[in-house]
């Protein structure tokens, strides 16, 4: 990809330094944490992670640039470009350029063999000889750019399914991005904001990195992140009271009066940026949520679960556990409620909490 962004182009092989080191520091980097100094998640994913992470520092600081509104041009694929029947939403020029940049950073690590982004339409078969399964949201909330709200890329890792390598390519690139969130290897998502943090599980507990800008090293700043069991605040859009069924309403108006199993008036906070807001939900508990068939089961609510479960929390489409259900299409969308165990439980206990129609405003 031709594309060249921060006197950097999309398409260039990052430095060697894949043993980044934090030695004589104290700290420890994310490559320390993941390799065979920490909790050793093994060469090819090692390997894997560090590729994300670049591609995720080059994605920082083209949201951070002041030059960004220029991006349009840069793009090979048409701002305007349409969804067709795939069910996406139409893209935006920093989207696809975040796009090009994962995908850039995963052919160059030379271990996975698909890609599944919900920037394409299909999933891209990168290597034969790739073990693992990527799917991202390359730039999540990137609307909010303008107004300088944060955003974030989201990514699940799975093992590539080998019995299935004798299907033709098309076929096989999309059965494997269509795994249950109970086979993910790894997830994590990357907050863009006033600090630039990964946070990552490779299924051994959820772990936030922040990023020092003198060195680039991602530093380990919340080890073996622990969601509180209750937490008393709700992220939704409140807007959309008067569209919901019944057992959410009668859920909002128990718990921010104080009248639910947790004797406390919840406060209502909400970016309307999922990264963002279930960043703050892992952090400090309660329930971040969009109770409409919106996000999206492959990209969004499998990878964000698995950091959820890995925290003690729970991700739920308001009946179901996110991580057990199938996927049977690559777009597929589905009501997301995340955050805390206690309040989870209390507010599926309501029943009817999805909401089924979209009145007055576009899905």
């Amino acid at each position: 990809m031709a594309s060249s962004l921060s006197g950097v182009a999309v398409g260039s092989t990052p430095p060697r330094a894949v043993g980044s080191s934090s030695a004589g520091t104290g700290f420890s980097t994310l490559m320390d944490y993941v390799g065979k100094g920490g909790i050793n998640a093994g060469d090819d994913l090692v390997v894997l992670l560090y590729h994300l992470q670049y591609a995720c520092k080059r994605i920082a600081a083209l949201v951070a640039s002041p030059f960004n509104s220029s991006i349009i041009g840069q793009s090979s694929v048409p701002a305007a470009a349409g969804t067709g029947g795939s069910g996406r939403d139409a893209p935006k020029p920093l989207d696809i350029v975040s796009n090009e940049i994962i995908l850039s950073s995963l052919r160059n690590s030379g271990k996975v063999a698909v890609m599944a982004s919900e920037e394409d339409d299909t999933p891209i078969w990168i290597n034969d000889e790739g073990k693992f399964v990527v799917v991202t949201d390359p730039l999540d909330g990137s609307r909010n750019i303008d107004a300088s709200i944060p955003t974030g890329t989201i990514f699940g890792v799975y093992n590539r399914l080998v019995e299935l390598d004798h299907l033709p390519t098309e076929e096989k690139a999309q059965l494997n991005s269509l795994q249950s969130g109970t086979r993910l290897v790894a997830a994590g998502y990357v907050l863009y904001s006033s600090a630039t943090i990964i946070c990552t599980s490779i299924g051994s507990g959820t772990h936030a990195f922040t990023l020092d800008h003198s060195t680039g090293d991602f530093i380990l700043t919340h080890p073996n992140i622990k969601i509180p069991p209750r937490g008393q605040i709700y992220s939704v859009n409140d807007a959309r009271y008067f569209d919901w069924p019944e057992g959410l309403r009668k859920y909002i108006d128990t718990v921010r009066q104080g009248k639910g199993k947790y004797p406390k008036k919840y406060s209502a906070r909400y970016i309307c940026s999922l990264v963002a807001d279930l960043h703050r939900t892992l952090l400090y508990g309660g329930v971040a949520m969009n109770p409409r068939d919106h996000l999206r089961l492959v990209y969004e609510a499998n990878p964000l679960s698995f950091l959820v479960e890995q925290a003690g929390g729970k991700g739920s489409d308001g009946k179901n556990r996110i991580l057990s259900i199938q996927p049977v299409k690559l777009h597929q969308r589905l009501p997301l409620f995340l955050g805390s165990l206690e309040d989870m439980e209390e507010l599926e206990s309501y029943g009817d909490v999805q909401q089924k129609v979209n009145p007055g405003y576009e899905i």
